[in-house]
């Protein structure tokens, strides 16, 4: 589908003003600097194995909890001065857990098969997304004025998962107040790439992406309102996975979701390996994951394939990549030969107002009339009322205690219109109907999930709509699950989205991993730069 020239005209014109804004905020903004260029290698097999391969492992007594919890504790300590990705530990805490663990598991007399179907990740270390609510871990979602506030319960996804026998290590950085894709605000720093240090983790779950990119855990939570389960998952080579609507609760996090922003927020699974993508879903999910069928079997040879390669080409979005491109048609190529199927490349042109349905829906009053919160409102929280052009003064002396990404929110919605475009709702209402029919109960979508392979530092400020390749499927409410697709020529994580039709999460899934046997799934950082 074309571009007229005067939207050519626009795209040209846009990229030339943003490339001159960032070469003037390199005058204003802070260099971070790197004695060391890799992170070192991984050289404990246990920090290789699968969760569901460690909770066999520990329940057969061929290693014990607390040196698998000992382990990951180690790997932490050596890579998070490199990539700041946890900000608060409960490593004392943890490793009294997994004694205990060892204790019932010498105690327990039903055998492997009982403790399999009641406790299902008994000893397995996990981490946790600092927006959630951690007992006894700060719940602060980098906000300064709630540095001291400290959770006394659990979100319900981390209650279950703690049902089921897993221990938390600690808790990891977001953005500021989890609306930006890059990990960075003024309590606990940047987080940085363990692929390169000098690029971004993503957002807001960035923190946990690291962590996991790195080999430091191997399962995670982590929330999603416009790809920040996903974003994350693309840039630090690891799996993901957005749920259907409504399957995972929300409750626990910080800020909750106000409006109609209430539909669009999903929580769910972060992992290095495939194999766990079901299994915790299936934790998290309580008696709502009952509705996704997921231990149904899936015959991927019976299923439709469909590919779109890119949004149409709007001119407020980055051109796709042409390594993700490749890499799409690598997938595309691999099913083909694989399965035998025929995988139709579409041009959908509803996407090409990806961002602009976003937005809308986004500020949209909620079914009580109400608008949402506002994002100088969230960051007001426990002090002074916010101003954002007096902050971005302040930001500018240095003053400021906010990010220039949450000042530049704050800033967007002074200019929004609280009447939603006709055209845009009706661009919206037509890609839902289309992508439903599309998708059915049997069809698989592969879509970029983001333009770019993973941005230098403040990069996203100045390409913020990129992220629209992810936001749009939380407006339509469709599941999608991340999966990595090996590494570019500069040794950075490629990967696709796989959208399916509601509550047939567990095709994407399957499809996942499928793709992870076929090109290789998640690679150590450091350890090879090549293609796929």
């Amino acid at each position: 589908m074309a571009l007229t020239r005067f939207e050519r005209f626009l795209g040209r014109l846009l990229r030339a003003v943003v490339w001159m804004l960032f070469a003037a905020f390199k005058l204003f903004a802070p260099q971070q600097r790197h004695g060391v260029s890799r992170l070192p290698p991984i050289t404990n097999p246990l920090l290789l194995l699968s969760a569901m391969q460690l909770a066999r492992k520990i329940r057969r007594k061929e290693v014990t909890s607390v040196e698998v919890v000992q382990a990951y504790i180690d790997r932490i300590q050596e890579v998070n001065p490199l990539i700041n990705a946890m900000v608060k530990d409960r490593f004392s805490a943890a490793l009294q857990e997994a004694a205990q663990v060892d204790k019932l598991i010498e105690e327990e007399t039903g055998g492997e098969e009982v403790l399999e179907d009641r406790l299902p990740l008994l000893g397995v270390p996990i981490t946790v997304k600092e927006a959630f609510a951690l007992q006894g871990m700060p719940n602060s979602t980098g906000l300064l004025t709630r540095r001291d506030l400290i959770s006394g319960v659990d979100a319900s996804s981390v209650a279950l998962l703690k049902r089921a026998g897993a221990i938390p290590l600690g808790v990891t950085n977001c953005s500021e107040l989890c609306m930006w894709l890059e990990s960075h605000n003024h309590l606990y720093g940047i987080t940085n790439n363990p692929y390169d240090f000098e690029r971004i983790a993503g957002g807001s779950s960035g923190g946990e992406g690291s962590i996991l990119g790195a080999g430091a855990s191997m399962i995670g939570v982590g929330s999603d309102i416009g790809g920040s389960i996903r974003i994350p998952c693309f840039f630090n080579g690891i799996f993901g996975h957005k749920p259907s609507t409504g399957i995972v609760s929300n409750d626990g996090q910080y800020p909750p979701a106000s409006g109609l922003q209430m539909g669009f927020l999903c929580t769910g699974p972060m992992c290095r390996y495939a194999e766990d993508l079901i299994p915790m879903l299936s934790i998290m999910g309580g008696p709502n994951a009952n509705k996704l069928s997921l231990s149904a079997e899936v015959d991927l040879k019976k299923l439709r394939f469909f590919s779109v390669p890119h949004n149409g080409g709007s001119h407020l979005v980055s051109p796709v990549d042409a390594q993700l491109l490749q890499a799409q048609k690598m997938v595309v190529r691999r099913l083909e030969a694989d399965l035998g199927v025929k995988v139709q490349e579409l041009f959908i042109p509803q996407l090409k107002y990806s961002f602009q349905i976003w937005g809308t829906m986004m500020a949209s009053p909620g079914k009580d009339g109400k608008p949402p919160t506002t994002f100088a409102e969230l960051m007001s929280e426990g002090g002074k009322k916010i101003w954002p052009v007096w902050e971005l003064f302040k930001w500018l002396l240095g003053f400021s205690s906010h990010t220039i990404a949450a000042i530049g929110l704050a800033l967007v919605e002074l200019f929004q219109s609280s009447h939603p475009s006709p055209f845009v709702l009706q661009q919206k209402e037509s890609l839902q109907q289309e992508l439903e029919e599309l998708l059915g109960t049997d069809g698989v979508l592969l879509y970029p999930s983001h333009p770019q392979i993973s941005p230098k530092h403040h990069h996203p400020i100045f390409t913020p709509f990129n992220f629209c390749y992810t936001g749009i499927f939380n407006i339509l409410g469709l599941p999608v699950t991340q999966c990595p697709l090996g590494l570019s020529e500069e040794g950075l994580p490629l990967g696709v989205q796989i959208v399916t039709g509601k509550l047939q999460d567990r095709l994407s899934l399957a499809t996942a991993l499928y793709l992870e046997k076929a090109i290789g799934g998640w690679r150590e950082p450091g350890k090879t730069t090549a293609k796929p």
